[in-house]
């Protein structure tokens, strides 16, 4: 599924007010109009709060609070990096214009002057409010801008610019850190008849299960992205050539010991797939290109041995792909 922009609750609001009764008063109006209120009366409690990973996204702070104050809590929030924003509403009976100044300039979106009735807070809190929906609106639009450039349509896996880019990344890990990667180039056999026999909207579920069942079967750390048609690029980092057939065979079985279920009924289907260590007996291959196109050379000895099967690319291979 597309990632979602975390949805922190825009229904919550913390108070941060020293005086018990007053700030009693605000959490009673608060619940009133429908808000899940965190009331505490000290601005280090209130910055604590404000850490946790459900923190409201509003905060009304009052300005004199015992040790640290709503103007230097305003400080901390505009200097700690966050994902979101977070609205502050700051109230005092500082009603001078060069105290108005001193509060927004430390970060303050609005400034209400004590004492003031509860439709005014309402009103402001309302405003504050638009703000922070428009900003979740405009996150969204991004993930889902991002999400769109980096995955493939039809299969939500990560399209060939973003698994090649993953590749790049991981054989530069690889070089800095030693470590051995591996990949698979997995292709479904005989795909082209599943389109014209049954069409391709059949055909469009069966990459997608397709796409499915591979993410299901690597680890969490992996990348599996469509290559291109019915060919997908897998990368299995920290994987070393031993470990590399056992990934293979995996993935292998994981679509050929069970029919997928389309409109038209179940098809069996089967992948062939080659195989290519960046460290194959003692060789360490750097190059993106040469470490596909050992794989690539894998993968067809595999469909000439009979597809539905998979096999490992020799370290003459690719020692002759890095040339």
């Amino acid at each position: 599924m597309k990632p979602q922009t975390d949805a922190s609750n825009l229904d919550a609001v913390l108070i941060a007010e020293d005086d018990p009764i007053f700030r009693r008063v605000l959490q009673s109006w608060f619940q009133k109009w429908e808000y899940h209120v965190t009331a505490v009366g000290n601005g280090a409690d209130a910055w604590k709060a404000l850490q946790a990973a459900d923190a409201p996204q509003m905060a009304v702070l009052d300005w004199m609070m015992p040790g640290m104050d709503g103007i230097e809590l305003c400080h901390k929030i505009r200097g700690h990096n966050q994902d979101t924003y977070r609205y502050v509403l700051l109230l005092t009976a500082k009603d001078d214009r060069q105290d108005v100044i001193t509060g927004l300039n430390a970060g303050a979106d609005d400034y209400l002057t004590k004492p003031f009735d509860a439709d005014e807070l309402r009103a402001r809190v309302r405003a504050g409010k638009r703000i922070l929906e428009l900003q979740r609106a405009l996150l969204n639009a991004r993930d889902k801008l991002q999400f769109e450039a980096s995955h493939d349509p039809l299969t939500l896996l990560f399209n060939r610019g973003a698994i090649l880019d993953f590749l790049q990344r991981e054989l530069d890990r690889q070089s800095r850190n030693h470590i051995p990667l591996a990949i698979l180039m997995a292709d479904l056999d005989h795909f082209k008849r599943v389109n014209d026999t049954y069409g391709h909207l059949v055909g469009d579920a069966v990459l997608h299960e397709v796409a499915r069942r591979l993410t299901g079967a690597v680890r969490s750390y992996d990348f599996v992205g469509r290559y291109g048609g019915e060919e997908f690029l897998i990368i299995f980092p920290g994987c070393d050539p031993l470990s590399l057939v056992a990934s293979a065979e995996r993935l292998r079985h994981t679509i050929a010991d069970r029919p997928i279920e389309t409109s038209a009924g179940p098809i069996a289907m089967t992948l062939s797939l080659g195989c290519a260590s960046s460290q194959p007996q003692g060789e360490i291959i750097h190059s993106c290109k040469a470490l596909l196109q050992a794989a690539d050379t894998a993968l067809y000895a595999a469909k000439a041995d009979g597809r539905n099967r998979a096999v490992v690319a020799t370290a003459a291979q690719a020692a002759g792909a890095g040339k």
